[in-house]
């Protein structure tokens, strides 16, 4: 084999983005940002990751925000450094599969208003559905960076990640991320993955993993000697846990070496610094729950993300049920198999993780089905690696006629009744498309938006309730 290219690390900085989302629910306000950008600016960052995800909804629904301006002021702050930003492909940041046109008007917007970098991603690996992101962040010359849901089972071969990585260079991508939402990537064979990826694709690869089996660090240790271009860290008192390695560590790990990022670990303290007193308050306050902070080794046990496995107690927990915990954890993946055997990330790790709730709970499987896996069942979502159990589909869905092509090609044009219904609230074009998203949150959000404009003062919304997955 070839000489790997020795050359220094890049790094995605999350701390604006993944890593508060990760530990406290996506309650960093955009003011408590905006003070350290200037020095956030200089430190010479491939990119920072600060919007998208869950950021857009907790915005509008918990801290009364507009996400735009949020993107616009943080825009204006970064004079030297990309912005970078999570997209759920067709399902652009909420939860349902929109129109081909309510896509390419988000991506359209987005980087009108500050975003360089569009991380793209489908629940299901399912490129159809990542197809219109792209081309429209092509059409605006933004980089279009498709990222792989890493995750385990016979299906997902070293051979499975090279052909997917081929075709996601011939749709015109411009970097490939692996992305190990659940922290399932172990050290050697991050190895082995990137060194195939290379093989298979001239694209760049980015690794983004969580610390949450307590392996990340290493990980990226192996992935960096392997030939990865980047990798996504945080700051360190938004780190560890289920958030990413820090920042500083990595920085120091590769000092020195042929990887060394030259980064200045004085001004990575200084922002380090800016920051502990948040950390030190959402402790305090119960935001950010100790819990988190830990290492949980069940994740590499039973292959289930860390915010799934808190649902999945919690759950329990409200139905008096609390002794059937590992009887739901085995459940999962004989669930996870009916189901095409998707990777667990939002919003597959939800539906799979309460169907087998109730699976175990009523005594009998499938006997009560959710909507949302009848959606699943019904190919609402895309196509898994697998066929779906034939039985169970049977079961679940009847004789219901199940999608096979591209889900969004059954959704009509949907921006201009959009437009329609929310008129007289519109201030900015962006508008249709937080109503597009969150039809709900956002109107509320409007609402409060006009009182506060006429001085008056509304309830405004708790912002220490609720949690948000990737």
């Amino acid at each position: 084999m070839a000489a790997i290219e020795k050359k220094p690390i890049k790094i995605t900085e999350t701390i604006l983005r993944d890593a508060h989302q990760s530990l406290i629910a996506t309650r960093m306000t955009t003011e408590q940002m905006l003070p350290i950008i200037e020095k956030m600016d200089k430190v010479g960052y491939h990119s920072v990751e600060c919007w998208g995800g869950a950021t857009f909804d907790a915005s509008l629904r918990f801290l009364k925000e507009d996400p735009w301006e949020r993107l616009r002021k943080l825009k204006d702050g970064f004079k030297n450094t990309k912005l970078q930003m999570l997209f759920r492909g067709q399902n652009i940041l909420g939860y349902n599969h929109y129109a081909d046109d309510v896509v390419e008007y988000f991506v359209q917007k987005s980087i009108a208003n500050g975003i360089d970098i569009i991380r793209i991603f489908d629940c299901f690996n399912d490129l159809r559905n990542l197809e219109t992101a792209v081309k429209a962040a092509n059409k605006e010359n933004g980089h279009a960076q498709i990222a792989l849901s890493y995750t385990l089972g016979d299906a997902y071969t070293l051979d499975y990640w090279k052909e997917t990585a081929k075709k996601i260079e011939e749709m015109g991508a411009n970097s490939i991320c692996i992305k190990d939402m659940a922290g399932l990537l172990v050290p050697y064979k991050a190895t082995e993955l990137v060194e195939a990826l290379k093989e298979s694709t001239n694209l760049p690869i980015q690794l983004h993993t969580h610390y949450t089996s307590g392996v990340a660090a290493m990980t990226y240790l192996k992935a960096v000697e392997a030939g990865v271009d980047v990798i996504d860290t945080a700051m360190s008192p938004f780190s560890m846990g289920t958030s990413q390695p820090a920042t500083e560590v990595m920085v120091e790990t590769f000092k020195g070496t042929e990887y060394d990022t030259g980064f200045d670990q004085n001004l990575l303290a200084e922002i380090a610094d800016y920051f502990r007193p948040m950390q030190e308050e959402a402790l305090k306050s119960g935001l950010l729950n100790p819990k988190v902070m830990g290492v949980n080794i069940k994740t590499l046990l039973y292959q289930v993300p860390g915010g799934m496995l808190s649902n999945l107690v919690s759950q329990l927990k409200d139905a008096n049920a609390e002794d059937k915990y590992y009887d739901v954890l085995e459940e999962i993946p004989k669930v996870r198999k009916d189901f095409g055997e998707p990777p667990l990330v939002t919003p597959s790790s939800q539906i799979v993780g309460t169907q087998a709730v109730l699976n175990v709970l009523q005594g009998e499987r499938y006997k009560m089905v959710t909507k949302e896996s009848k959606k699943i069942l019904s190919g609402e979502f895309g196509q898994t690696i697998k066929p779906f159990d034939a039985e169970v589909q049977k079961k679940c869905i009847g004789d219901v006629e199940p999608i096979t092509c591209r889900p969004a090609d059954k959704i009509e044009p949907q921006l201009d009744s959009y437009r329609k219904e929310i008129a007289q609230y519109m201030e900015q074009e962006e508008d249709v498309l937080s109503y597009a998203l969150f039809p709900q949150v956002a109107t509320e959000f409007f609402k409060y938006r006009q009182a506060q404009k006429t001085k008056v003062d509304p309830a405004i919304a708790d912002t220490k309730s609720g949690s948000y997955p990737v």
